[in-house]
């Protein structure tokens, strides 16, 4: 079986900039493109926040270029999706979509994390037209505009905040009467005269026009009725999944299921593989430093692997080149 160079398990910002810098490196990386291939940008529309687009630039757009970057440079890329991996030994075995296995000398990890959505009727077909989960990337297409953020953690409050600087008026939506962000994060909404409150309440559908969303109907859970709050978007804030499932037990993660990793750098608790992206970032979480990242993860692959040159592979395998 061929031993790859590199293989890189996810497509969006992180991954393809891993690849872009692998294959100029002449490691030739072997792309795995996961269930959401270009990752959560190709779910927004217009992108203002990243560098070197001055007019915006539409996410699936952005995602494509940075593929076809990547393909220039000799990066190959396989349609599939990760259903496990053995880390016992190198070099790495990856298997894809339960059939087909990959075997390779490093690994960059770069599966992301996903947004906990509502899984209400709506929710999925106004993503891009009105419902979000990302306040600092969306938040300026609401100015002056009345939006409602679901969620009671400090995620909810951050994002309520941000969008305060934007919009006319915020509203929190909770289901219940109490909250469960930080007390500091609490004051810090209740103490903005932007920020109102409807709690105690269960989102039930998102309402739209078909084109925009226009409010969110909700049912109140005292008196059992329901009731629409009128608005021109929904931030959903209840939390991210770090898509890391298939590594449970193999890699050294954390409470929630990111991954952990070393000083500065995008190192893992097993030598030869590297995370970078949403997958390793419960903090900012923003196509820019994923980016960033990935960059790092490849300039550290290609160092780990010129101190592995003198690796003793079997007789029955061959380094991809």
């Amino acid at each position: 079986m061929t031993v790859h160079k590199v293989m890189i398990l996810g497509t969006g910002p992180a991954g393809l900039t891993a690849a872009v810098y692998a294959a100029r490196a002449n490691l030739h990386p072997v792309i795995i493109e996961g269930n959401e291939p270009g990752g959560q940008l190709t779910l927004t529309t217009e992108v203002e926040n990243f560098p070197g687009f001055p007019d915006g630039i539409l996410g699936p757009e952005l995602m494509d270029n940075m593929r076809k970057q990547a393909e220039r440079f000799g990066a190959s890329f396989v349609n599939g999706w990760v259903s496990g991996v053995d880390l016992s030994k190198r070099p790495f075995t990856v298997k894809v979509n339960e059939v087909d296995e990959y075997q390779a000398a490093s690994l960059i990890i770069s599966t992301g994390a996903s947004a906990k959505m509502l899984g209400i009727t709506g929710e999925t077909e106004m993503i891009g037209r009105g419902v979000s989960t990302c306040a600092t990337c969306d938040g300026f297409f609401f100015r002056n505009k009345k939006v409602l953020v679901v969620g009671g953690g400090d995620s909810a409050m951050e994002e309520a905040t941000f969008l305060s600087k934007h919009a006319a008026e915020v509203t929190i939506v909770h289901r219940r009467t109490e909250l469960r962000a930080s007390k500091v994060m609490q004051e810090r909404a209740h103490n903005n005269p932007k920020i109102s409150w409807a709690l105690n309440v269960a989102p039930v559908s998102v309402q739209s026009n078909g084109k925009r969303v226009t409010g969110l109907e909700v049912k109140d859970n005292a008196s059992g009725e329901n009731r629409v709050l009128v608005a021109d978007g929904v931030f959903v804030a209840i939390g991210h999944q770090p898509n890391t499932r298939f590594l449970q037990g193999m890699l050294d993660l954390d409470a929630i299921g990111y991954i952990r990793t070393r000083g500065v750098t995008t190192a893992t608790s097993v030598a030869g593989v590297f995370a970078c992206g949403d997958v390793m970032d419960p903090h900012y979480r923003q196509a820019v430093t994923a980016a960033g990242s990935g960059c790092k993860a490849a300039l550290d692959v290609e160092k780990f692997l010129e101190g592995s040159a003198t690796l003793d592979w079997s007789t029955s395998s061959s380094i991809h080149a």
